[in-house]
């Protein structure tokens, strides 16, 4: 029974696909996915990060390609270019965060729709574009895939204020439109993939430490029936189960990795 298990969580013989496989999370899951087999590509544009990440990965499985999604005019090209060169994937996981440089003044009092505009395109039509080019390919191949993309609890429920009393965060109203659509697609995909062996499904983490200021970490803590906020660990092995043969019947889901924060 034991092995059987294990197998499930082999990826010897895939393809994998890590769009923002540098950042906080992201590399994370390369670092778990490449300890397990598999061929991975990493798509991140942060090529010197890379080669300082390199000591923490598993240096013979993984592939790096250069991509700004900033330059959404050129996706489809270099994309597609990605697809003809790596293959198409088993495995295909996004969890780049791409976001203008006024980020921060995404507030209902700040916000102008030139920056609206531009991180929807950057952040919610990139994802659903690129899913869309990957679910097609799994298609055309005949391929049994799973397509994994990142939304948040914010994605679900609203942001609730009160955990940013006496810090310097403020609410985001992009934030919340985009990772709420990113929950729908994914609900769309999976319906229309499913017939093709494609799975997709959406993981919605909860707060993550990244050395905010311990303001925000009490008040988050308190929020959450579990007391505190998660470890980057935590969120990529819920990722390797949506990967792996072990979520085969699993497909349109959100799943909450939050502590229980959504459950009140």
């Amino acid at each position: 029974m034991k092995n059987n298990i294990l197998k499930k969580y082999n990826f010897k013989n895939k393809k994998i696909i890590i769009l923002g496989g540098l950042g906080l999370i992201g590399s994370e899951i390369t670092k778990e996915i490449s300890q397990l087999g598999g061929k991975i590509l990493v798509i991140d544009n942060n090529e010197k990060k890379y080669l300082r990440s390199k000591k923490n990965f598993n240096k013979k499985k993984i592939q790096y390609f250069s991509l700004n999604l900033q330059n959404i005019n050129k996706i489809d090209y270099y994309y597609n270019k990605v697809l003809k060169s790596f293959g198409c994937p088993n495995i295909f996981i996004n969890c780049s965060y791409p976001r203008t440089e006024d980020w921060k003044n995404n507030t209902f009092k700040d916000i102008t729709i030139t920056s609206l505009k531009n991180n929807i395109n950057y952040h919610l039509v990139t994802y659903t574009y690129i899913a869309k080019l990957t679910a097609e390919m799994m298609k055309k191949k005949k391929i049994k895939g799973s397509l994994i993309q990142f939304s948040s609890i914010y994605g679900v429920t609203a942001q609730d204020l009160n955990i940013y009393k006496k810090t310097k965060i403020k609410e985001n109203v992009s934030y919340s439109v985009i990772k709420g659509g990113i929950v729908n697609l994914t609900r769309q995909m999976a319906s229309y993939y499913g017939k093709s062996n494609i799975r997709v499904n959406t993981v919605c983490p909860g707060g993550v430490l990244d050395n905010q200021d311990k303001s925000f970490i009490k008040n988050y803590s308190e929020r959450v029936p579990l007391g505190r906020l998660a470890n980057k660990n935590e969120i990529a092995q819920a990722v390797l189960f949506l990967a792996s043969d072990a979520s085969s019947y699993i497909t349109g889901t959100t799943f909450m990795v939050d502590g229980g924060w959504s459950i009140i």
